[in-house]
């Protein structure tokens, strides 16, 4: 980590203030050249502040082992980046395990309704599983009631009715249907209220469906919709083996017959909300279950440590705000010229912010890590995102510290260098891309599974950049219209040319001519900027012992920068 700049107070020793007073009455005059910054003409003994903010500039530019040789102070702040990465990865691994046992037994409950209460269902048959008569729809019905009295006799698993106090909470079967309506298709006519009513009844476990059914009657002709609802309970018991607390699941089951297509086809669909609670009463033998306190104890560490680091970041960033204005000024007074925003944005480096992101999410992700923990949340998804970008842009922040070798800091400089360039670039080419979005959707979607919605219709052309699955987009449009079928010929070869020939060539180009410059740039090692020219007029190494301060006077030693040759240009990574 880079170490915050001092608070330097830059005086003017005896020996320059004398011959500073001496030269009063000449014509001393500071020579900026617009193109190549400070001249050679410049006089020896410039302005001590002018040196001290070069120095400043310098300092803050240097990577942590440049520091310690100028200061002697300990990377501190890159060691607590080094700690974060290692406490943040086991975090992600722990949550993650764990996570996968939530979800590995949420999945395989899901199967069990399916092949429990859906008659006569296959695995993978969700899409095509669907009932055609009246007669069906009622016998699906059956079914399902059936199956849940006999729940206790089916399953092979812990599954149990949820109770509110003494008494089963019942199912649930309720029937949406248009309020009135008459409907003759053999006459074209048709009266219909578009009020939707709901009429529903309960069914308790003891209850058989031939006790309630007769009593429930079905509009078929007006109906959108029957749902079937119920509660079951269970305990993943898993855990026990990773030395973990069980947790006791409430799984709302909902049970779905569409009809608001009114087709003939109606589909049935399962679904499964899930409640994750502590469970009341436990007690767990010959294991010794992990304390949670412990783990919760290792969240708190690591919301400290990224407190601490993103408190650390933020001063670094504002002090390269200060610098860039101290600089701007600067330039304001003795030249009279704008800093240009390329060289105003060297003063803000890009990876303080990334890590300040990064904490942000890492600190939002633990505090829910730890309500999850406790019982008190059960947004298993949304704290692994925030946990799982806050880790990617941890690792991401590693690149850093590579970079300050020179074989691996061209890969850092050609993707800021490009960045701009890309930008502009697939602004254009997503302009072409959505224009082709919205004609394959509009055109192709009847004739075509894969360009049925915007969405399929993306992600079907972005497969064909990448040369994925062409033959069968080709292969599976249907030929039911001559036009059609020749028209989505052009369309997909006209697609894949534009695209893959000319646009992806075309963006592999920018990033290798600016690979290319920057490779040029770093063996001329030329200053390039006006930032470059300042800074390289100072040749002071930080093991020089021009950086420390003295601790008793707080001054800054200053020495004259004297002019040497092959001056060394800014290193573009802080």
């Amino acid at each position: 980590m880079v170490e915050t700049e001092p608070d330097w107070d830059c005086e003017m020793p005896l020996m320059a203030q004398i011959d500073s007073d001496m030269e009063e009455e000449s014509d001393f005059h500071e020579v900026y050249d617009q193109d190549t910054g400070w001249s050679d003409h410049q006089q020896d003994h410039e302005d001590p502040n002018v040196e001290c903010l070069r120095r400043k500039i310098k300092y803050y530019f240097m990577n942590p082992c440049e520091k310690y040789h100028a200061r002697g102070r300990k990377p501190w702040k890159l060691m607590l980046q080094l700690v974060k990465i290692a406490i943040i990865t086991i975090q992600l691994v722990s949550f993650g395990l764990s996570n996968q046992m939530v979800v590995t037994f949420k999945e395989e409950n899901l199967m069990t309704f399916k092949h429990l209460f859906l008659k006569d269902y296959t695995d993978g048959s969700m899409d095509t599983y669907a009932v055609y008569r009246q007669a069906d729809v009622y016998d699906h019905i059956d079914y399902i009631i059936e199956q849940f009295g006999l729940l206790h006799n089916t399953t092979v698993g812990n599954h149990e009715y949820e109770k509110r106090g003494s008494v089963y909470t019942p199912l649930s079967l309720c029937q949406d249907f248009y309020r009135n309506g008459s409907i003759f298709p053999g006459n074209e006519t048709f009266e219909i209220d578009a009020q939707v009513e709901t009429d529903c009844i309960k069914v308790y476990p003891h209850q058989s469906a031939r006790e309630v059914l007769p009593y429930f009657e079905l509009h078929f002709k007006r109906m959108l919709s029957v749902q079937i609802t119920f509660v079951l309970k269970a305990i993943n018991l898993q855990t026990v083996r990773h030395r973990e607390l069980p947790d006791c699941y409430d799984f709302t089951v909902a049970i779905t017959f569409n009809n608001k297509v009114h087709s003939g086809r109606m589909k049935i669909d399962l679904e499964s909300d899930v409640e994750i609670n502590e469970c009341r009463d436990w007690k767990v033998t010959g294991a010794s279950a992990k304390s949670i306190y412990v783990t919760v104890l290792f969240d708190c560490v690591i919301i400290a440590t990224c407190v601490v680091s993103f408190t650390l970041c933020t001063r670094s960033v504002l002090t390269g705000i200060q610098l860039q204005s101290e600089y701007t000024l600067h330039c304001r007074k003795h030249s009279n010229k704008q800093v240009p925003w390329s060289d105003r944005r060297e003063f803000i480096n890009g990876w303080y912010i990334l890590i300040i992101v990064s904490d942000t999410m890492t600190i939002i992700g633990s505090i829910l890590k730890i309500e999850i923990q406790t019982k008190l949340l059960t947004s298993y998804d949304v704290c692994s995102i925030f946990l799982g970008i806050g880790t990617m842009f941890v690792w991401i922040g590693v690149i850093r510290y590579m970079g300050y070798f020179r074989q691996y800091n061209i890969l850092i400089l050609t993707l800021r260098a490009a960045f701009p360039n890309v930008i502009r670039f697939i602004g254009c080419a997503g302009i072409i891309y959505l224009s082709y979005c919205f004609c394959g959707w509009i055109v192709l979607g009847p004739y075509h599974e894969k360009f049925r919605t915007l969405n399929t219709v993306s992600e079907c052309l972005f497969s064909l950049i990448n040369g994925d699955d062409m033959f069968p987009t080709f292969k599976n449009m249907k030929q039911k219209s001559s036009l059609v079928w020749f028209f989505s010929r052009v369309y997909l070869y006209t697609f894949v040319s534009l695209f893959i020939y000319m646009i992806l060539s075309l963006f592999i180009t920018i990033i290798t001519d600016t690979y290319d410059t920057i490779k040029q740039m770093q063996q001329s090692g030329t200053p390039t900027s006006d930032l470059q020219h300042f800074l390289s007029e100072c040749q002071d190494l930080p093991n020089s012992g021009v950086y420390r301060l003295d601790e008793k006077k707080n001054l800054c030693f200053l020495s004259c920068c004297g002019k040497r040759n092959n001056p060394e240009p800014l290193t573009s990574e802080a």
